[in-house]
């Protein structure tokens, strides 16, 4: 377990029960991950874990050279993703860290949905043979499966059927698509919601069930609209032959966040709050299936 000089109070059980598996690294990123190429490379299963951008945008080269060029199983946890940290300003923000992994041949990509999600994730992918980026929320999100779902990395999971529309949701916005899906269900609307937890292979046999039988298919992320699973999402879509739901990105605008205020303002700024998830998919929603 690798940390960049976070965590501390988080890793105090672990520590006593393995002090010599637990590195404080300090606020050297770049050096860490180069740390934990090394391990894996040696026969090792690292954890390198901190703030989101840190790890991602500030140790880039590492990461493609000493990481993905060898295949090195290594696990990176990025803290705090999209606008967790949204009060501590653009240093703290991580709107386009799945952009940036995505782009890394032999990358996978697991956004979890909530703590639940957390756990399964990390257990699947200290069984991958490859590096694997997850990105999680700070802390304190809402709890969305009552019981452990079947979590299969390239696999989303229906967390509530519908008819008419469906939300593909990746990382902590969850919460927020269950509950745009009883907005929807108020005016009418059947929303299916999908934990769409790994955006680096996507669930291409999900993806294709969806596109023909939704009207709307709406992507949804607490990251740029650019680059992530709506980006994804999109690229894929070019290369079908036959489709019918519309595509919807909802996610982060292509700006800088120079509002100070705390995650929840910070949704409601760029509209990502259940009631204006709810409003966009019912405005492009086919009439027949309002």
């Amino acid at each position: 377990m690798l940390s960049g000089d976070i965590g501390n109070r988080l890793f105090d059980d672990f520590k006593k029960k393995h002090p010599k598996r637990f590195f404080n690294c300090g606020v050297a990123e770049a050096n860490m991950v180069g740390l934990a190429a090394g391990l894996a490379l040696s026969g090792f299963r690292p954890v390198a874990y901190t703030i989101t951008p840190f790890i991602t945008a500030r140790c880039f080269e590492q990461i493609k050279i000493d990481v993905c060029y060898h295949h090195a199983p290594v696990v990176l946890v990025g803290v705090g993703a999209g606008l967790a940290y949204a009060s501590l300003g653009a240093t703290h923000h991580s709107c386009e860290d799945i952009g940036l992994m995505r782009l890394l041949p032999g990358m996978t990509i697991l956004c979890p949905g909530d703590s639940t999600e957390v756990k399964l994730a990390l257990r699947a992918a200290l069984k991958h043979d490859g590096p694997v980026y997850i990105r999680i929320g700070k802390k304190g999100e809402p709890v969305v499966h009552a019981q452990s779902p079947d979590f299969r990395i390239g696999k989303g999971i229906v967390v509530r059927p519908g008819n008419d529309a469906c939300i593909l949701s990746t990382g902590n916005l969850l919460p927020v698509a269950v509950a745009a899906s009883g907005e929807l269900k108020k005016r009418g609307v059947s929303c299916q919601v999908v934990s769409f937890h790994t955006v680096k292979p996507l669930d291409e046999e999900l993806l294709r069930e969806a596109f023909g039988r939704f009207g709307v298919v709406a992507t949804l992320e607490e990251h740029s609209r650019l680059g992530g699973l709506g980006g994804g999402v999109a690229e894929w879509l070019t290369d079908q032959t036959s489709k019918t739901g519309r595509l919807l990105r909802l996610g982060v605008a292509d700006e800088f966040l120079h509002k100070a205020c705390e995650q929840d303002g910070a949704r409601e700024e760029f509209g990502l709050t259940p009631l204006a998830v709810a409003a966009r998919i019912s405005d492009v929603l086919p009439a027949e299936r309002k």
